[in-house]
């Protein structure tokens, strides 16, 4: 899996707790940087393909990030 996008990724000059928030805590700071950064489909792509369970990736929080990666499954089950 190529991950060469993180080194134009924003949130590498952010600190990286910021895009794992406690439970209950705000994920709009994590989400800003990411609507804003040129790498954000390859993060988010890198996430899925990786089933990532925790953090803000490519903007998605948890539980959509997690429904994408069911979907995913299901496609590639399907095919």
């Amino acid at each position: 899996m190529n991950t060469e996008w993180r080194e134009s990724a924003l949130c590498a000059q952010t600190d990286p707790e910021s895009h794992y928030p406690e439970a209950g805590c705000s994920t709009a700071p994590a989400k800003r940087t990411c609507m804003a950064c040129p790498v954000r489909r390859d993060c988010l792509e890198h996430a899925i393909q990786a089933e990532e369970q925790h953090g803000i990736w490519g903007g998605v929080g948890q539980q959509e990030l997690r429904r994408l990666i069911r979907a995913r499954r299901a496609e590639t089950t399907a095919a």
